[in-house]
């Protein structure tokens, strides 16, 4: 099992980052962003209702906006979705005409930022306990579609990121997602996120601990609100 906060100590940059797992009787899930870039760092998280979704810090700054605004996690008949780009949309849009996630990402593809090509990572917690990770990455130049499915375990969850770690040109996510422990309420474990992420790299935070109907979360930016 790795040590998620020690392992984000050790990794300055690993991109964007999705956690899904389970505390007492919450399913958890944590989303984070980072950025190299003065556009990638020029974001804050917002809300609205149970949705989440990426917002320029400052409007003037904008240079391409097509990668790095859209909607992180959203809710559909008790299930959620959290991604690290626009395919929370078409996730979301799938599900509404009965179809899976699985149908959903074999749609999309990585992300076009040549020569770097993001994977798209994505995960969906359902109504019965059981979540699956997906990450969509480029292999010798073909897209590769990959799904990890689990069932809850009390105090164990999964992390997977875009990067492995900090490089030029930065390197995909590789092997399955890590399994690591989440054994603290939400306070605790969304601030042990927090300071183990790259004090330069960090840009925002968002973990939600779901219990049936309801939730509590938290949301924390580096700049502005």
């Amino acid at each position: 099992m790795t040590d998620i906060f020690e392992y984000l100590k050790n990794n300055s940059y690993p991109g964007r980052g999705i956690i899904i797992g389970k505390h007492n009787n919450d399913m958890v899930l944590a989303y984070f962003i980072m950025g190299r870039s003065e556009n990638s760092r020029n974001r804050i998280f917002k809300k609205e209702g149970d949705r989440v979704y990426t917002s320029a810090y400052d409007e003037s700054k904008v240079k391409d906006p097509s990668l790095i605004i859209y909607n992180c996690v959203r809710g559909f008949e008790g299930r959620t979705v959290i991604t690290n780009g626009d395919q929370t949309d078409t996730v979301y849009d799938h599900l509404k005409e009965g179809k899976s996630f699985e149908e959903a990402l074999q749609t999309r593809t990585y992300e076009p930022d040549e020569p770097i090509y993001t994977p798209r990572i994505s995960a969906i917690i359902n109504e019965d306990g059981t979540y699956t990770i997906s990450i969509l990455k480029r292999v010798n130049g073909e897209c590769v579609r990959l799904f990890f499915d689990f069932e809850a375990k009390d105090d164990i969850g999964h992390f997977i990121s875009t990067y492995d770690h900090d490089g030029d040109p930065l390197p995909s996510f590789s092997g399955e997602p890590l399994e690591i422990s989440i054994g603290d309420d939400i306070g605790v474990f969304a601030e042990k996120l927090w300071e183990s992420l790259d004090r330069d790299n960090k840009i925002s935070l968002y973990v939600r601990y779901i219990e049936d109907d309801s939730y509590r979360d938290l949301l924390i930016n580096k700049y502005g609100e």
